[in-house]
């Protein structure tokens, strides 16, 4: 189907992203923006009865966006989406591209180090209830290094999803190129 921008015809097929990556990127969005919230509420009820649900639940769904980012990397790397249009300025094309990358790093760094700290507590891992096997000793003070570590990361992850944000809601409000439509239903 064609439809016309500003800059001439535009097919779907050619200039959106396929559906799984779709999926696959607001799926992500979703897992870490409840992530996020979820892991900040329960470091402030960290000591409270019954807290200990919330990081069972931190850790199963951290899995999850593990292997789902996973894949979608594999997706990514297997499926190169199409260039940015020759509108957007080549220092913007750059900036994105390293943005992206630094995404997809932090999406699997965090996680893998928050499993990584995770295995050195006492509680361990487990995935929706099914505890995974323990493949280090308890140490409270590795642990916790390994968390300082997870922290940093989601701030440096929430820096960059704004200005990935920001950057989508600029495409489509002040430039009106389509470029977030590619990543749209």
């Amino acid at each position: 189907m064609e439809k016309h921008t500003n800059y001439g015809p535009v097919s779907d097929h050619g200039w959106k992203y396929r559906q799984p990556a779709i999926w696959l990127h607001w799926i992500s969005a979703f897992l870490i923006i409840g992530l996020l919230c979820v892991g900040w509420y329960m470091m402030s009820i960290e000591d409270d009865p019954g807290s200990g649900w919330y990081f069972d639940q931190h850790k199963s769904f951290g899995l999850l966006l593990l292997i789902l980012v996973l894949f979608r990397l594999i997706w990514r790397l297997s499926h190169k989406p199409e260039p940015l249009p020759d509108t957007v300025p080549v220092w913007q094309r750059k900036v994105a591209s390293f943005t992206q990358w630094l995404l997809y790093g932090c999406m699997l760094a965090m996680p893998a180090i928050g499993l990584i700290g995770a295995s050195y507590t006492k509680r361990g891992v487990a995935l929706f209830g099914i505890k995974l096997p323990s493949w280090t000793a308890p140490s409270h003070d590795i642990a916790e290094q390994f968390f300082a570590v997870h922290s940093i990361l989601a701030f440096i992850l929430i820096g960059l999803i704004v200005l990935h944000v920001l950057a989508g809601f600029k495409h489509m409000l002040m430039d009106k190129d389509r470029v977030f439509y590619r990543i749209w239903f």
